[in-house]
């Protein structure tokens, strides 16, 4: 999917006539001031194999190194600084498929704040139990992402607790664009980046920070073929409700809101493709990573190397360097094992 541009580097997202503050470049870096010892800088490693397979050099960006086990520190972490740094509030809510709320309990509990974490029946019970760990109060309501985050509407309504998006909030996407910064000074001379998609906070802050140092870095988001909300939004060119199935991806699960107030204008603005890929192709990425690269990730973030042995590089000439965003490890490890078992090179 191709997209226009616009010349300046600042995106004004008002298409719902709502008057929103204006992400930018400087808010990226304010957010990298912001989480100095808060998270981690994470390693590039270049990847041997897929650089054979796809005949361009490729590099892995290890976001699963994170503390937490993914890049969702990073939005949460930014955003919960500068709403304390306004006012402290009785506490913050927010609606997960998981990584978003082990991110916010531990960066709550950082500050000493209440969380409250809603999520569906479809979340994986290893993400539910890692947030129970770290003090945060758990509510499983419905089978999808929309019903945790009518639970979530009402704990702000009734309880007058904060609502932290997982996407869909300036700071949040400031939070995450840090990741680009550092993929841009480990990196320099990188080509194309591919980065997980689903609601679009973490594709929209790595995206706003590579196109503004030099607008030729192809920007490549890469989804399962099952249920993602923002690919059928891209397509039908406005927010769209989709029905959530179970994934391997399970991160990627869940809408885009259709009040969508940044992340939907970014992605459309910023996505130079995207790349639909199949669960077999998801569990074929997930082995690939812990049998050649000797990394344990989850589905969400195995999808680019699927992407790129499905011969989406290839298929779409991308220049490399290429970067894959490795976004996550925070998987069901019986779940792991038999996808590994499946896939034993050796059996």
């Amino acid at each position: 999917m191709h997209a226009g541009r616009r010349n300046s580097l600042v995106l004004m997202a008002d298409s719902y006539g709502v008057q929103m503050k204006t992400l930018c470049l400087n808010d990226i870096f304010r957010a990298r001031h912001t989480l100095v010892g808060r998270v981690l800088r994470t390693p590039m490693v270049y990847s041997p194999s897929l650089s054979k397979l796809a005949g361009v050099p490729v590099h892995l960006k290890m976001e699963s190194h994170q503390i937490t086990g993914s890049f969702k520190l990073r939005g949460a972490s930014n955003a919960i600084a500068r709403m304390v740094a306004d006012k402290t509030p009785r506490g913050v809510v927010a609606a997960s498929t998981g990584n978003h709320g082990r991110a916010v309990a531990y960066a709550a509990r950082q500050y000493g704040l209440r969380a409250v974490i809603c999520m569906s029946s479809l979340v994986p019970k290893n993400k539910v139990q890692a947030i129970g760990e770290l003090g945060a109060e758990i509510r499983i309501i419905g089978n999808s992402q929309d019903e945790a985050q009518d639970e979530a509407q009402k704990l702000v309504d009734n309880d007058g607790l904060v609502m932290l998006p997982p996407f869909d909030h300036p700071d949040v996407i400031a939070g995450q664009g840090t990741l680009g910064l550092e993929i841009l000074e480990q990196l320099p001379d990188v080509g194309s980046v591919c980065v997980p998609l689903s609601g679009g906070g973490l594709f929209s802050g790595i995206a706003l920070a590579l196109k503004s140092a030099r607008c030729g870095i192809a920007a490549i988001g890469v989804t399962m073929e099952n249920g993602c909300a923002m690919h059928a939004s891209l397509l039908a060119g406005k927010p769209l409700q989709v029905d959530e199935v179970p994934t391997l991806a399970d991160s990627l699960g869940g809408g885009i809101g259709l009040n969508n107030r940044y992340t939907f204008d970014m992605v459309r603005e910023f996505c130079d493709h995207t790349v639909l890929v199949s669960e077999s192709s998801i569990a074929r990425g997930i082995a690939h990573m812990y049998w050649q690269e000797r990394e344990i990730v989850e589905g969400a973030a195995a999808v680019g190397a699927a992407a790129l042995m499905d011969g989406a590089v290839s298929r779409l000439a991308l220049a490399g360097p290429v970067v894959l965003v490795v976004s996550g490890r925070n998987i069901d490890m019986a779940r792991h094992r038999q996808i590994l078992i499946e896939s034993d090179p050796d059996s």
